[in-house]
């Protein structure tokens, strides 16, 4: 029997939500984002993301693209590593 740690777990649960936002764009930018980035995260990069993604589709979307401007409650280090974030297939 395998037990993931409590930081495991997390990323897990933001690697599938990222996946699995509702439109296949955002499953892509933030899915693609969560495969390149949760593993090397630290706690508190974590809740920063966690907080990303509750942000509604259109939202973070306009933001990403340059669209709109991050609110500052949110604009931080991951949220600039985000913005940056390059979708490759």
């Amino acid at each position: 029997m395998t037990t993931d740690s409590p930081i495991e777990t997390r990323r897990q649960r933001l690697r599938y939500r990222s996946w699995h936002r509702g439109t296949r764009e955002m499953d892509l930018l933030m899915g693609s984002f969560a495969d390149t980035y949760l593993g090397s995260f630290s706690e508190a990069q974590l809740a920063e993301y966690e907080a990303l993604l509750e942000l509604a589709d259109p939202d973070l979307y306009n933001c990403i693209t340059g669209a709109a401007i991050l609110p500052a409650t949110h604009d931080g280090e991951v949220a600039r590593l985000l913005c940056k974030h390059r979708f490759a297939s």
